[in-house]
């Protein structure tokens, strides 16, 4: 169920500029018994996509009140949702410059709790390396805006049922992030995550998982990654927003034992943030 700028309803107008151009932001977020996880630092991040879009800032609590309204009539009771929220720049004419004074649309939608997810946290998932790579562009890095045909791409590339997520790099081949998830490795001890300054999302559960790797004395290491360090690395795993922190049991053909002490760890803190 959804709300379209506070309306029930599941048709935008076909002069909205996210059907056009994707041109627009979102966010993805775990709700665990009504109460919306990370909020603060999803409507953070909301906030910089519009602002380095050019779009006019979302009223946040405006979201907050539409997210309440669409839980108490469609999801009270329910354990674990899954809410995402869209700001569009709205409708406009042809043409990819913005038109001034365009109101934004803005999407609040409940979506049921992925079952798969349960599975994954017993045995640890099985990563597929894809050949699509990510475009570096700094102006876009680290925003969720709608444009994801790379993701869709390197996700289409795979038709094994064991393969549960794609890993992928940049245009020079440096790891930069799974096609729904960031990435995390573990070597000799230290954490290493791809640094994310020319593409890539940065993830509120991946800000979340170097807090905790600080408060437990681990040394945090933001870097550019080669593919092959990953073979080599002692505890390979992948988190966001929804899965929270999952162990990778294989990687093409290199397998991790699952799950790690330092990736248990990490989910253990992670956990009772929640």
């Amino acid at each position: 169920m959804m709300l379209i700028n506070g309306v029930v309803g599941h048709e935008l107008p076909a002069t909205d500029r996210a059907v056009h151009y994707g041109d627009g932001v979102f966010e993805t977020i775990a709700v665990f018994n009504g109460q919306p996880r990370g909020w603060h630092r999803h409507m953070q991040r909301l906030v910089v996509g519009c602002a380095k879009l050019g779009i006019s800032q979302p009223d946040t609590g405006q979201l907050a009140s539409e997210a309440r309204q669409l839980y108490k009539d469609y999801g009270e009771g329910q354990a674990r949702l899954v809410l995402k929220l869209i700001i569009s720049r709205g409708s406009g004419g042809r043409g990819y410059r913005p038109a001034a004074g365009v109101a934004p649309t803005r999407i609040v939608a409940l979506y049921p709790w992925p079952e798969h997810a349960y599975d994954w946290y017993k045995v640890g998932i099985r990563l597929h390396v894809c050949e699509t790579r990510l475009a570096c562009n700094p102006a876009l890095a680290g925003i969720k805006h709608l444009n994801r045909l790379e993701n869709i791409l390197a996700s289409s590339e795979w038709q094994d049922k064991d393969i549960d997520e794609g890993l992928m790099c940049n245009m020079q081949g440096e790891v930069i992030a799974g096609t729904m998830s960031n990435v995390f490795a573990v070597i000799d001890g230290s954490l290493h995550t791809p640094s994310l300054g020319q593409c890539g999302i940065t993830g509120t559960m991946r800000a979340r998982v170097i807090e905790a790797g600080v408060e437990l004395g681990i040394r945090i290491n933001e870097r550019a990654i080669q593919l092959e360090e990953l073979y080599e690395a002692d505890e390979l795993f992948v988190c966001n927003s929804i899965l929270s922190i999952v162990a990778v049991r294989q990687l093409g053909e290199h397998h991790y034992a699952v799950p790690g002490v330092v990736t248990q760890r990490l989910a253990a803190i992670t956990r009772e943030r929640e």
